[in-house]
């Protein structure tokens, strides 16, 4: 029997168990999915913005394969030195793929950046999404990031850009019937927002998020999307879009029409901006983050941009910054300060250049934080097939019938499905006693309390 750890149960996660348990090449693998919270699906759960109902339902489809007879769930293991080390998880399993995504969020590195108020897109999604790592998240739900703010600045143009853009628009009678804890929905019902600007540094044939999403910013209700024809003109792309991909040439085609549309004087304005790069923040009387001083930037002709010493100050008393994400190294295990990926070849991790044996990786921490959810299959399914490969050899060491003894050795007290289950049934019955649908739990105490009448 080969005996597999897969560490992380988002979309990467759960599709290398997948395809361990449903390839026909090496009889009886046993799977176990661990994950650091109690609760599976990883970025589907706390990384999906709440109103997404449709890509949320991704989770019936990673349920399937948690709950396949193969695959075992088990939450709040913490792979590290503190807790259970790389080199000491090898030792219960013939081998462990590492899916653990890239948690950390790019930086601008310009002053004035650690401003309050100024935040990373990452925390504000993870606050509406109840994760329960949020950063002093008493202090978020007080300052509740929007109480006060009449404008906003998102720096970024891809999909969590928009996202957060959305959010801040969105009424609270569109966001009751989610799964929002109910007290970030109660800071987002008494939002004051008017202004949202959405900012990039190069041109709208550059922009990294796709056509559905950009399209629902011009269903909004109350709201209206504002697009400079001025900053559009300044990307050659733009004029003419035959030459660009599908995608972009259907982005380009959506803007247009917006800028091309006369302002209809709505509640609220949701301003794209292009060709303008973040050079500080600037802060206010009391401290408070006040605006953004921009250097407006001109296309290269290869693709970047360059400054033209010319400056525009938004004033904003939110700063999202919403610019890409980065790996987290796990001690332990080799990393590229560079990539932010574990490197690797063909999914085997590489100690020294040599491959390491028994230890893989998939998803965002193989490959960086590219491509969409589906990217994760064909990722995941590489790196299976060079373990599936290895595993003739892997089998002929001995490794304990079942690590749980293991893991309870270390202090750790695995969440197993039950457990999950538990969770769920709570979260629906805080629905319930809320008047509303299915209600997360935020925070950690809360999860483990619900986790914990499940037995286990």
């Amino acid at each position: 029997m080969l005996q597999v750890a897969v560490v992380g149960s988002g979309p990467s996660g759960v599709y290398a168990a997948q395809t361990l348990v449903q390839q026909d090449r090496v009889p009886d693998v046993r799977v176990d999915v661990l994950d650091r919270l109690p609760c599976p699906y990883g970025l589907v759960r706390y990384g999906v913005a709440p109103d997404h109902e449709k890509i949320k339902s991704l989770q019936n489809n990673l349920r399937t394969v948690l709950e396949h007879e193969r695959v075992r769930f088990l939450g709040g293991i913490d792979i590290g030195p503190g807790t259970l080390p790389p080199d000491r998880l090898l030792g219960l399993y013939h081998a462990v793929v590492y899916c653990v995504g890239a948690a950390a969020d790019r930086r601008l590195g310009v002053p004035g950046e650690d401003l309050p108020g100024s935040h990373s897109a990452t925390d504000f999604v993870s606050w509406y999404s109840a994760h329960p790592d949020v950063p002093d998240a008493d202090g978020f739900e007080q300052d509740g990031f929007v109480r006060g703010v009449e404008s906003a600045v998102v720096i970024g143009v891809g999909n969590v850009a928009v996202d957060v853009a959305r959010m801040l628009a969105r009424g609270v009678t569109e966001l009751r019937p989610t799964d929002m804890p109910d007290a970030a929905l109660g800071v987002l019902a008494g939002s004051r927002v008017r202004e949202v600007h959405m900012v990039g540094r190069r041109g709208p044939s550059q922009a990294r998020f796709t056509t559905k999403e950009l399209r629902e910013l011009g269903s909004l209700p109350d709201t209206e999307v504002v697009v400079d024809p001025v900053e559009l003109a300044l990307d050659p792309a733009y004029v003419e879009p035959s030459g660009l991909p599908a995608a972009s040439r259907r982005n380009v085609e959506v803007m247009r029409g917006w800028a091309e549309r006369p302002a209809r004087g709505l509640a609220r304005r949701i301003n794209l901006r292009f060709f303008l790069r973040p050079v500080s923040l600037a802060a206010g009387p009391a401290g408070h983050v006040a605006g953004v001083r921009f250097e407006r930037t001109l296309p290269d002709g290869h693709g970047g941009v360059t400054g033209s010493e010319r400056y525009e100050d938004i004033a904003a008393q939110l700063v999202l910054r919403s610019v890409g994400y980065r790996g987290v190294p796990i001690e332990g295990l080799p990393f590229d300060p560079e990539r932010g990926t574990v490197p690797h070849a063909a999914g085997r991790v590489l100690r020294d250049g040599a491959p390491s044996a028994g230890e893989y990786v998939a998803g965002w921490i193989k490959r960086g934080p590219t491509g969409v959810i589906g990217t994760n299959r064909p990722c995941a399914k590489e790196t299976v097939l060079s373990l599936l490969d290895d595993a003739p050899a892997l089998v002929r060491r001995d490794v304990p019938r079942d690590p749980l003894a293991g893991f309870r050795a270390a202090g750790l007290r695995p969440v197993q499905w039950s457990g999950w289950l538990a969770i769920e049934r709570a979260e629906a019955e805080l629905g319930r006693s809320l008047g509303r649908g299915v209600v997360k739990i935020p925070d950690w105490a809360g999860l483990r309390a619900a986790a914990q009448g499940a037995g286990d």
